[in-house]
């Protein structure tokens, strides 16, 4: 396994961690489980972004620019559903 199969299956693993904590947090009964949740979660969220950071420094997750025609249509189509 070379680096880069290493870094992406640590993303993954690490945004299945995030969905874990998000739903710890949504689903928690008290306070204190709340923001024990919500503390994981940011710093989940933190080392998911770490990770990704490199790996886009790398090459290894590159990143497309959006085409503007695109993302005005597609706000013009929410806009017209409110």
């Amino acid at each position: 396994m070379d680096d880069r199969n290493l870094m992406e299956n640590i993303l993954l693993l690490e945004k299945g961690v995030c969905d874990l904590y998000m739903h710890g947090t949504i689903e928690s009964s008290t306070q204190n489980v709340h923001q024990a949740f919500n503390s994981a979660l940011n710093e989940s969220l933190c080392m998911q972004d770490t990770i990704y950071s490199k790996m886009s420094a790398k090459g290894w997750y590159p990143a497309e620019q959006a085409d503007q025609n695109k993302i005005n249509s597609t706000k013009q189509k929410f806009s017209m559903q409110q």
